[in-house]
């Protein structure tokens, strides 16, 4: 049987990482070595050489409503490709629908948004419905949503460590180059990739985005080719992402994570982020709190 890690991690801004949760969570897991303190009272690591087949599902049910627990293998734990979605995921913002709500339909758009990112409609039909809606809006509008667009906590210290120890990272998004360029920036990705929204002469939105329309293939594409092309094991990677359309690349990564992701997401993947931040990225793959990288 593989070895594993549980990595234990608490919402360091609303509680701190207990002896007794520890305790109870080595009682689950019925460990023998030593917990590895990652953070003091935010992350834990705890050596799982032999779990049972349903010891995931017992520690969410005894601390899965207070902390964010995982199992991965204790081989190969950092990985060396990075591939992330933005919206909901490295920013705290949908952004078309943030572009909507300027344009005074944001109700329309985000009912569409979240019938798309749970799966209940095709990403391309859902993506040309809400641009379609936005047709006829002067271009400034994009640099109105851009003030509003906000990083979720740790995605800077997520993307900068792991390229400090020499990972590769890309963002990837179904949203729009006029953002992921700009967060990719901030964030320090090495490339982004997302969708384009076409303009009218009069520099207004014509109500079509570019094609191809990149999707959930796309994201799964692109994963599989930068493991090409830095010669990497499917098991050196790393996706993170919420919605349906960030599922195949999910699935098809040597760690996949689910963050704050839609119910139809947190169902198909193990390794979860509910509670705590994308520093958990890290904690999951055993970086110490000491070797993150924040500029």
């Amino acid at each position: 049987m593989t070895s594993l890690v549980l990595t234990l991690v608490a919402p360091r801004e609303a509680t701190t990482l207990d002896t007794a949760t520890i305790s109870l969570a080595r009682d689950i897991i019925r460990a023998q070595g030593e917990t590895v303190i990652l953070s003091p009272g935010e992350a834990v690591d705890i050596p799982c050489p032999a779990c049972a087949p349903d010891v995931l599902a017992q520690l969410h049910t005894h601390l899965g409503s207070k902390v964010d627990v995982v199992l991965t293998p204790a081989e190969g734990r950092r990985k060396k490709l990075l591939v992330s979605d933005m919206d909901s995921t490295i920013v705290a913002n949908e952004t078309l629908d943030d572009l909507a709500a300027l344009a005074g339909i944001g109700d329309k758009v985000a009912a569409i948004t979240t019938r798309s990112m749970n799966g209940e409609l095709d990403f391309a039909t859902s993506l040309r419905e809400r641009v379609a809606l936005l047709k006829g809006l002067p271009q400034s509008l994009l640099e109105k949503a851009w003030q509003d667009v906000r990083l979720n906590p740790g995605a800077v210290e997520m993307v900068r460590t792991m390229r400090a120890h020499g990972a590769y990272t890309a963002l990837v998004s179904g949203g729009f180059t006029f953002f992921t360029s700009r967060v990719a920036a901030l964030c320090g990705f090495e490339e982004n990739h997302a969708n384009t929204l076409l303009t009218d002469a009069t520099g207004h939105l014509s109500g079509a985005p570019g094609l191809p329309i990149l999707g959930a293939q796309t994201k799964l594409d692109l994963l599989e080719q930068l493991s090409t092309r830095h010669k990497l094991a499917p098991e050196a990677t790393l996706a993170i992402g919420d919605g349906a359309n960030d599922l195949p690349m999910l699935r098809a990564a040597g760690l996949g994570i689910a963050f704050f992701a839609k119910p139809v997401v947190r169902q198909a993947v193990a390794a979860q982020i509910n509670h705590t931040s994308l520093r958990t990225a890290l904690f999951m793959q055993g970086y110490p709190a000491s070797a993150f990288v924040s500029a």
